[in-house]
């Protein structure tokens, strides 16, 4: 029996299951997920748990079942590529035939001195319920101070607003408008939002030193109950330690077929992959099916495809709060009550279809 090792039950992870099983999966081929939890967790609804605004079981969807479908769960501490093996933290080995790599991001600190030390993260569910905790238990008029005024950075910041009326918030950028790849139109949107619920943005940052309740902008020092990191993204520790070629994002730079040269067994997918897209669930879940139709192939002894169609993003979406939004459908920008609702039937979708 072939051995189809998945690591990691993300957006791609979830996505290659769901269009695997329960009858695209060949009876000689069985799956072995690996994933730190017993559950997919919607990652891209993290804010709101580390606001306080939803809880946990809003953002947890099971698995699939399956009678080939084996799950262990822990964490993956390195890849051998070579013997085909995945080893576990406490010992553990698995052996695969073929192997999905998608073990997702971790904050990136730019080298910035005590930033991992001494910020909060929500990067993953653990750690977004530490920042959670921390946020939330706060004295009233406490200072928060949010590096990185992106998509996740904004999210934050403006749910955070929505459930503690009562805190100072900071939003540090290092761009001059925040969300900076979206068009300005929509940046300037977003900056009068904030501004209206007492936000403060401060722009043109330069993030050079954080200690304890302490972040430093140019030097200058500003005093602050909590700093909580959205300063941008790497590769999984896993992924960047593979002896194999890699973007200037330390992504892996993988065949036409979605596999790493010279390695045909093996798949990365997701925030790990060197794509022409910015990492996202969207992309992630585009990858997979691709992968699905080369697994598919593979396993019946047919050509791989030579190529496949340029991946057909919808577009983002954004919240402000529970009743406004904005976002880029079609490269259209939306702002309002519509991007809002748009998101919440998404969201709403995608854990009601996939559960």
């Amino acid at each position: 029996m072939k051995n189809l090792v998945i690591l990691g039950g993300g957006y791609g992870g979830m996505r290659v299951l769901l269009r695997l099983l329960p009858n695209q999966l060949p009876d000689d081929v069985q799956i072995t997920l690996i994933d730190r939890n017993p559950y997919h967790c919607l990652k891209t609804e993290y804010y709101a748990l580390a606001a306080g605004t939803i809880s946990d079981h809003h953002i947890r969807v099971s698995f699939p079942e399956h009678p080939r479908l084996h799950s262990k769960f822990g964490n993956v501490t390195s890849v051998d590529l070579d013997k085909k093996e995945v080893l576990l933290e406490g010992g553990d080995s698995v052996a695969y035939d073929d192997l999905i790599i998608g073990l997702g991001c971790e904050d990136k600190y730019h080298n910035v001195p005590g930033a991992e030390e001494f910020t909060y993260s929500i990067q993953t569910i653990d750690q977004s319920r530490s920042t959670y905790q921390k946020l939330n238990n706060l004295s009233a008029d406490a200072t928060v101070a949010i590096v990185g005024a992106g998509l996740s950075g904004v999210e934050l910041a403006s749910e955070l607003r929505e459930s503690r009326k009562d805190l100072n918030i900071k939003l540090f950028d290092r761009s001059k408008h925040i969300l900076s790849s979206f068009p300005e139109r929509l940046s300037s949107y977003v900056e009068k939002w904030f501004t209206e619920h007492g936000v403060e943005i401060i722009s043109g940052a330069n993030i050079t030193k954080v200690e304890p309740n302490v972040v430093y902008n140019h030097d200058h020092p500003f005093d602050c109950d909590v700093v909580v990191w959205t300063a941008g993204i790497q590769p999984n520790q896993v992924v960047r330690d593979l002896p194999v070629e890699k973007d200037n994002q330390g992504r892996v730079i993988l065949t036409t077929q979605h596999f790493i040269p010279n390695y045909e067994d093996t798949f990365v997918l997701g925030d790990c992959a060197s794509l022409p897209h910015a990492p996202s669930a969207q992309l992630a879940e585009a990858q997979a099916e691709q992968i699905v139709q080369v697994l598919i192939k593979k396993w019946s002894g047919q050509p791989l495809p030579e190529s496949f169609p340029p991946f057909k993003l919808k577009g983002v979406l954004g919240s402000l709060g529970k009743k406004q939004g904005f976002g880029l459908v079609n490269d259209r920008p939306l702002m309002g009550r519509v991007p809002r609702l748009l998101k919440s039937g998404v969201l709403w979708m995608y854990k009601y279809h996939n559960g």
